[in-house]
């Protein structure tokens, strides 16, 4: 005889409740005394609107600003527990500002974000489900740029282009520091041992499941910007030689080809000297070739010595920031 098995239903009622999760918002600020107060106030309205098993933690980096800029994020620290102020002792630039907020980032994710309000705060929200459904990072994408300069968005434009043609591992056209990183994201960049960097390349190179939304981009709300052209073309230069060796293996390629073709035109000045005699001496081609010659090679020399000056830099081991004080928090 068969027997017949019946699945009868369970009194477990239980639900697995969602694990509460820290974000921290990492601002990096120079000299942005007026931003602070509107930033916060947008950020409380963003706090209110995100999932109640997600905290938010806001940590300011305080890259030696000369104005009030400090007391102004201190004066609102007594009233909201989730604000923490790192102070460095100087002014170390915005990716060193970065690093030190990863470092000191206790959250199991993080963004990047400007305390200007052009990133846009509201997409933060969907950022955070994206990652709770598995993305590590999640990438803002600007859709529109029309509030920078023309001047901006054409050099950003070949920024990523000849960047992109160069590197080993590209990143994405129009995506900035602000995007989300998982903790396991975080801690393997703050293994990463260079001190010349451009973090949004670093935030590519290290791989793992990547999402994106789209966002388009505000003008400033308070001040003006920092970063004049002689800033972003050392920020580009350090990112492009600190990511890729295709310079100086381009220059290879060109010193072979030019040398090939300095033995050709030397083998044949020597035939039709042997042959036609000496001809009128042409002043306008040599000069021509000394000058041609002469600036590659001055060019070849600038590029190596943009290697070797990050190689010093990096055998100094010199920290990338220092820290003066720290606010908030366990202080």
């Amino acid at each position: 005889m068969s027997t017949i098995k019946f699945d009868l239903p369970t009194n477990d009622t239980s639900v697995t409740a969602p694990k509460n999760s820290v974000l921290t918002l990492i601002v990096p600020v120079y000299n942005e005394q007026a931003a602070i107060g509107p930033f916060l106030d947008v950020m409380a309205t963003i706090s209110a609107q995100m999932p109640p098993s997600v905290q938010t933690e806001i940590l300011f980096i305080n890259d030696g600003s000369r104005d009030g800029t400090e007391f102004a994020i201190r004066s609102f620290i007594p009233a909201n527990h989730h604000i923490r102020l790192v102070n460095l002792s100087r002014n170390f630039g915005k990716e060193a500002a970065l690093c030190a907020g990863l470092e000191h980032a206790r959250g199991d994710a993080v963004i990047p974000i400007d305390v200007d309000l052009q990133d846009e705060p509201g997409i933060i929200p969907e950022m955070v489900a994206k990652w709770q459904q598995g993305a590590e990072i999640v990438n803002a994408r600007r859709s529109d740029r029309s509030s920078d300069s023309w001047a901006k968005r054409t050099m950003a434009k070949a920024f990523y282009r000849v960047y992109n043609y160069l590197s080993d591992h590209p990143m994405p056209s129009d995506v900035g520091d602000f995007r989300l990183l998982d903790r396991q994201v975080v801690d393997v960049l703050r293994t990463l041992g260079e001190r010349v960097r451009l973090n949004k390349a670093l935030f590519s190179w290290v791989g793992f499941k990547a999402e994106e939304v789209i966002f388009e981009r505000k003008a400033r709300s308070q001040g003006h910007t920092k970063m004049n052209f002689w800033r972003l073309w050392g920020i580009a230069l350090d990112g492009i030689i600190g990511s890729t060796i295709k310079p100086l293996r381009i220059w290879t390629y060109l010193g072979t080809i030019l040398g090939i073709m300095s033995l050709l035109y030397a083998t044949y000045i020597f035939v039709s000297t042997l042959w036609f005699g000496v001809d009128v001496p042409g002043y306008a081609s040599l000069i021509l070739l000394i000058l041609t010659f002469g600036g590659l090679n001055l060019f070849a020399i600038g590029i190596l010595g943009e290697y070797i000056g990050r190689i010093l830099t990096e055998v100094r081991e010199r920290p990338m920031y220092v820290v003066h004080s720290t606010h908030g928090g366990d202080e």
